[in-house]
């Protein structure tokens, strides 16, 4: 598979309709095999690299020579038993990462989303759902399953802590990909008073990125009461 070449890393959201480029990691080459497989039919999405480390990929140097990739696809276990969470930090920085793994357990979901990850999908996933993952955090937005969503629901319940109706509005409309200015907008506040929130919010559950943030959402809030028109279209 062609991941020889490593020009620059482009972010962009793709506005003349060229392809995601996307890269996989999976110490398995079945695995491998498979996710290609189900990336050829999907479209705007093209596999530039496939590997089973994420130093195959060159990355001694990333920050100089990245590759030419907008969505890593990067399974959690490489190592049998041990969580990839080092590389999900130390690439995070330079390209989304979104966590592929057979693993549905809620601890595992949150590890890899504390550690940078953008998105989750389970192994046991449908071909679309992979896709549909891809293009999501290829547009700067998390991914997370709706059934991995109420596992965790699940898990946290008992102890999540209380938001406030507005703290639980600015997260529902922060977690969907608006900015502090355009919630404000949306909430009738000022900039300051979002960020306010925002931080009562960090503080009452411990979250640090903003992925964090939207997995946070799909936890502690009820989807069906978020404010509507809370989708950005952006």
């Amino acid at each position: 598979m062609p991941g020889s070449t490593e020009p620059h890393l482009d972010r962009t959201d793709h506005p003349d309709g060229s392809k995601i480029r996307v890269a996989i990691v999976d110490d398995h080459p079945i695995a491998r095999q498979g996710l290609a497989k189900i990336l050829e039919g999907a479209g705007n999405i093209e596999l530039v690299a496939s590997c089973a480390r994420p130093g195959e990929l060159g990355t001694a140097g990333w920050e100089h020579t990245p590759p030419a990739i907008d969505v890593m696809l990067l399974d959690l276990y490489l190592d049998g038993h041990v969580m990839a969470l080092d590389a999900i930090t130390s690439m995070s920085t330079h390209v989304p990462i979104l966590v592929i793994s057979a693993s549905r357990h809620p601890g595992d979901v949150v590890a890899a989303v504390r550690a940078g990850a953008s998105g989750y999908v389970s192994k046991h996933a449908s071909e679309t759902a992979y896709a549909t993952a891809i293009r999501a955090v290829a547009a700067g937005q998390f991914h997370l399953s709706a059934q991995l969503a109420d596992m965790l629901q699940a898990e946290v319940a008992p102890a999540r802590p209380v938001l406030s109706p507005r703290e639980q509005e600015t997260l529902s409309y922060i977690a969907r990909g608006f900015t502090h200015a355009q919630t404000a907008t949306r909430m009738h506040v000022s900039k300051a008073t979002v960020e306010t929130f925002i931080a009562r919010i960090r503080a009452k559950l411990g979250l640090g990125n903003k992925a964090e943030l939207a997995l946070a959402a799909l936890t502690h809030l009820d989807v069906s009461s978020y404010p509507p028109g809370t989708h950005n279209s952006k």
